[in-house]
């Protein structure tokens, strides 16, 4: 008897085939005379060649639409079976959808600043996203950089933030340099679980095609093809800053996201995000996005605190 066998890569298999088996419960039902059996990551089909062969092609076609959408529902699964077959482009992203992140879930920019980094990306090579904690900049930089990367505008994401102490002792951590180094780098996990698939993640990771990494091991590199965001960019020096700004290389793409209002180096020690925003004033290409409390989408008080306190500073 003939047979196809097709594996599920950086794919869970309980989110491709859904509660109670049911894509390939409906895929059964499209393949009667086929004898078809899910185990793990792997599909295998038994039964005529021919029906074999369309059989692959649909099969492809429910991985690509999950790779894509990160989610099977029931109505996309009848499309793609009953659809003319013929090379079909899978929908663009419609509403303003930036990525359809884990479960099918929406990801979209959600306030008028927020849609502004959209639209100043789609022109400029290198932004600034300046606010406060709570207005989303980080998390939209992350979700056009995913988007960027699935539209296979860029070949890698490399996500790095300065690793500078803020009241907490780094050396007393306990762990190896990577144990310390984490809680650092974690508001940059949080937003690509968020949108990528944990085998996804956990391969694009282990490939090196996503990147996540202190400042300081982005010296001496050249990012090409590359979609890169500087976080939490306020405490950056001087000299980090300039090293990061020249590390850019072809077809890169770079968005620098801080909070002035909330730097973390020594005192006397000027801010390379401060300094840059004004050298870099009349520099052509370069766009910047300046987000404040209408932003803010996290809980209701984040908002009442931010106005509190820029109450308090500007007193």
């Amino acid at each position: 008897m003939n047979e196809r066998s097709i594996l599920l890569e950086e794919i869970n298999p309980i989110d491709f085939f859904g509660t109670q088996n049911t894509t390939m419960k409906i895929v059964k039902t499209y393949f009667p005379k086929l004898k078809i059996v899910a185990r793990g990551s792997q599909v295998k089909a038994y039964g005529e060649p021919i029906i074999l062969d369309e059989f692959e092609k649909r099969m492809e076609m429910l991985v690509k639409y999950f790779h894509k959408y990160n989610h099977l529902s029931e109505n996309a699964i009848e499309q793609l079976l009953t659809s003319s077959g013929k090379s079909q482009k899978l929908a663009q992203a419609k509403d303003g959808v930036l990525v359809h992140g884990v479960g099918g879930k929406l990801i979209k920019a959600q306030t008028e600043n927020q849609r502004k980094m959209v639209s100043k990306m789609e022109t400029n090579d290198l932004l600034f996203a300046i606010g406060p904690a709570g207005t989303g900049k980080t998390y939209t930089a992350v979700a056009l950089a995913v988007k960027a990367l699935k539209d296979k505008e860029v070949k890698r994401i490399i996500l790095t933030r300065p690793a500078v102490e803020s009241g907490e002792n780094l050396g007393f951590l306990p762990g190896d340099l990577k144990d310390k180094l984490d809680p650092y780098m974690q508001p940059l996990y949080d937003a690509l679980r968020d949108m990528i698939p944990f085998e996804k993640l956990d391969s694009y990771i282990e490939k090196g095609t996503i990147q996540i990494a202190p400042l300081a091991f982005m010296r001496g590199r050249t990012l090409d093809n590359a979609f890169v965001i500087l976080d939490e960019a306020q405490n950056t020096t001087h000299s980090q800053m300039k090293m990061f700004l020249t590390r850019m290389g072809k077809r890169a793409k770079f968005v620098i996201t801080g909070d002035p209002g909330q730097i973390d180096l020594p005192k006397r020690q000027v801010s390379g995000l401060k300094e840059v925003l004004l050298t870099l004033k009349e520099v052509k290409g370069i766009a910047r996005v300046h987000l404040d409390d209408k932003d803010v989408i996290r809980h209701r008080l984040v908002k009442e605190i931010i106005k509190a306190y820029k109450g308090i500073e500007t007193e």
